[in-house]
């Protein structure tokens, strides 16, 4: 199962729900009009609890018996009466699966309080637009993604819609994650690039309070205000700085640089030793830029703003991935994410002066 989604044999359903556009493979339930939180958590499948229960093992006779041949046929003869200290399962109440192995001092995050997080955000709801949700595995991550009411407005008409998600697990690995993404509407491109101020992630141990935790939803909820009206005032200034193609076609080399190497290769002018496979992922990229139908519009066709968006819609729209999971991964925290970020803090630098022809060279 390459997508991975939670299947629930006893609903016979994929814990998934979409307002309006299929994805994940057409797999889940598709509704025409955004859901509330209530909602939202049953489309999705995610109305179940976990619960945190000891953890047993055999002592060494039924260990004998666990690894002899027919060990796997024996199983429910198996006496497991020794206590692990310490540490605990995470299972599931209404399958009975265990999702993982967690220590003592570790919290189970309801998945209803998950989506309470959400609602805390924005006072009760209102406004908010939950627009997907899910689980993998046998339920042990979750995540949910929501629409806020409010645009960045690049130029007249260019506008990037502003999204909360939050991803949270229940087997032991990692800390519910919150984080501001921004999505250019024309190419559903997402744009989750960190100011170097102020990061747009906000991570949560899940051995917090439920104060904490709230505390921490008004502190994404100030950092996500204010770095939507950051990235207006960048992006409407690099709509403005232009860029000639020769230009774009060296940002675009810097910023997928996979590593130091490549760089110093740049900087001395031997990109013909550069591997093959990273040069045709530039040419990709480039050819991405000239070529998109969202980079032929006035406020990305030969600007700064425009090359930035080339290196982020390319890993959105045009490169090619195992799956979903994987293009999921990467651009939420993985190599679409750094090189978009690359990306961001090289068009930061060069649309300082405007003189971008000049610091390339």
């Amino acid at each position: 199962m390459s997508h991975h989604l939670n299947y629930n044999s006893r609903t016979d359903k994929y814990s998934f729900f979409s307002v309006k556009e299929k994805a994940w493979h057409g797999l889940g339930t598709i509704v025409e009009s955004y859901p509330n939180s209530a909602e939202a958590l049953k489309f999705a499948g995610l109305d179940y609890t976990v619960e945190k229960r000891p953890l047993f093992t055999v002592d060494s006779h039924n260990l004998a018996t666990f690894k002899s041949p027919d060990g796997d046929e024996m199983y429910d003869g198996f006496l497991s009466d020794i206590l692990v200290p310490n540490y605990y399962s995470t299972v599931r109440t209404d399958t009975e699966e265990v999702l993982g192995v967690v220590g003592k001092d570790y919290k189970v995050v309801q998945n209803t309080e998950a989506f309470s997080f959400f609602d805390s955000i924005v006072g009760g709801g209102e406004g908010i637009l939950y627009e997907t949700a899910g689980a993998l595995g046998k339920g042990e991550r979750i995540f949910i993604t929501a629409k806020l009411p409010s645009y960045i407005k690049v130029g007249k008409d260019d506008l990037i819609e502003q999204y909360l998600f939050l991803t949270t697990s229940h087997d032991g690995f990692g800390s519910i994650t919150a984080a501001f993404t921004p999505v250019r509407i024309v190419c559903n491109n997402t744009l989750n690039a960190a100011l170097k101020n102020s990061s747009n992630v906000v991570r949560i141990r899940h051995s917090s309070g439920a104060n904490d935790r709230l505390k921490q939803a008004h502190t994404l909820m100030g950092i996500s205000g204010r770095i939507g009206d950051e990235m207006e005032s960048i992006f409407n200034h690099w709509a403005k700085v232009r860029i000639t193609d020769d230009e774009l076609k060296k940002l675009v080399q810097t910023a997928m640089a996979p590593n130091r190497e490549v760089l110093d290769k740049l900087q001395k002018g031997l990109i013909d030793e550069a591997s093959s496979v990273y040069k045709n992922i530039v040419d990709e990229v480039y050819s991405y830029a000239l070529s998109a139908p969202s980079q032929l519009i006035d406020t990305a066709q030969g600007t700064l703003f425009g090359a930035y968006n080339a290196v982020t819609g390319y890993y959105q729209n045009a490169r090619k991935f195992k799956d979903n999971e994987a293009k999921f991964k990467s651009i939420i925290e993985g190599t679409a994410k750094q090189r978009g970020q690359s990306a961001f803090d090289l068009c930061l630098h060069l649309g300082r002066n405007g003189n971008v022809g000049f610091q390339l060279n």
